[in-house]
């Protein structure tokens, strides 16, 4: 599996795109903007997207999803406790930087379900603390994180909004991500990449 990194939309959210590289299907993780670059990236690589995961339901991880769908048809998934998030432009914070978005048609998962997407095993941990919807994926082949705004390089996502918790992100962190192998390889929703080993000696927050 190869993992490219954008950085899209007006918070500057990662996107990434996990291609199985024999076959070249992808899956796309937060799509927050859809660049045209990007799409014509994926075109010229003979690309061929299979499903979009998001982490969470704020704003700056989703307002690409309908730009990847009237290009790519594919299904949208989400935690389910992120529903009301994805319904509501207030609660998913779109009103408070645009006109508002939301998604009423993503696919809701539950925690711990398996996900094959693009011939790549996905687990779903549901982290909830930044939002009480938030989840990572784990792809246990790779020891490879995709850890939304749960988890950064020496920082955890923010925890001041109204369906946010500053003790459940503390135990999502130290519970459910610190448990996976030191070595593996986080890629956050926001700045670089880092390791679980790292964040268990130096993340100050946790």
């Amino acid at each position: 599996m190869r993992v490219e990194k954008y950085s899209v939309g007006i918070l500057g959210t990662n996107c990434y795109l996990a291609v199985q590289e024999e076959t070249k299907e992808t899956v796309v993780i937060d799509p927050g903007g859809c660049p045209g670059k990007l799409i014509s990236h994926i075109k010229e690589e003979g690309l061929k997207p299979e499903a979009i995961l998001l982490t969470h339901g704020h704003f700056d991880h989703i307002m690409g999803i309908d730009g990847f769908l009237e290009e790519f048809p594919m299904p949208v998934y989400v935690h389910e406790a992120d529903k009301d998030a994805m319904n509501d432009a207030r609660l998913n914070q779109s009103r408070t930087y645009t006109a508002g978005y939301t998604f009423p048609d993503a696919e809701y998962v539950k925690d711990k379900e398996k996900l094959a997407l693009a011939g790549i095993d996905f687990e779903v941990i549901h982290t909830p603390g930044h939002t009480m919807g938030c989840c990572c994926y784990y792809v246990p082949s790779e020891d490879i994180l995709f850890s939304g705004d749960t988890l950064f390089q020496n920082s955890v996502g923010r925890t001041d909004f109204e369906n946010s918790s500053t003790s459940a992100l503390v135990r999502s962190v130290r519970e459910r991500l610190f448990v996976l192998p030191d070595k593996t390889l986080v890629y956050p929703g926001h700045s670089g990449e880092t390791t679980i080993g790292h964040e268990k000696m130096h993340n100050p927050y946790v």
